[in-house]
């Protein structure tokens, strides 16, 4: 595998990624049910999937793929080792709008960017602490009204935000 690219590209998948106004990072993701639903979920939206790893499974699961159903073999996730290799690479993307159940703004009133990067934490423990500090004023949440609800699941998050974007992309168009 080569981090920091498509599992497989030809040349115009190369130049779609780096035209793409819509990615979605999963920063660690455990589970590989809810990275097969958010690769799914990255089709529907016409978006990009990154992950960043470590990785809580392989990408060889046969349960990723079920949960991609047969859509996997085009979702093409574009895979980075470790956070500190992709960071640098945002702003060659987007700007980047980060989801965390510990934030104070809520994801309906924040100015989504024309080329938007959403970027989201593992399962267990979400993004770390000092992601989210360093990037207090670009972190949203999704509203929850049940106090006793800690947060939603990682496909769910993705599919609401993504399609966030989406909703008001197709209110405004530029």
């Amino acid at each position: 595998m080569v981090f920091g690219e498509p599992l497989t590209q030809s040349a115009t998948e190369r130049d779609l990624c780096a035209v793409r106004d819509l990615h979605i990072v999963l920063v660690e993701p455990e589970i590989h049910w809810n990275t097969g639903n958010a690769g799914r979920t990255c089709l529907a939206l016409g978006a990009q999937l990154h992950l960043v790893g470590p990785l809580g499974f392989s990408l060889d699961d046969k349960q990723v793929k079920r949960a991609g159903l047969d859509y996997w073999s085009r979702v093409n996730p574009v895979l980075w080792d470790d956070w500190a290799t992709f960071e640098p690479e945002i702003p060659k993307l987007g700007e980047p709008v980060f989801f965390s159940s510990e934030a104070s703004s809520s994801y309906w009133d924040f100015d989504y960017p024309e080329r938007a990067v959403l970027i989201f934490g593992s399962e267990s423990v979400g993004l770390p602490a000092e992601i989210r500090r360093r990037y207090r004023d670009r972190t949203v949440a999704i509203p929850i009204r049940d106090g006793a609800v800690r947060s939603l699941n990682l496909s769910t998050a993705v599919a609401l935000g993504g399609f966030e974007v989406q909703r008001r992309r197709a209110m405004n168009p530029t």
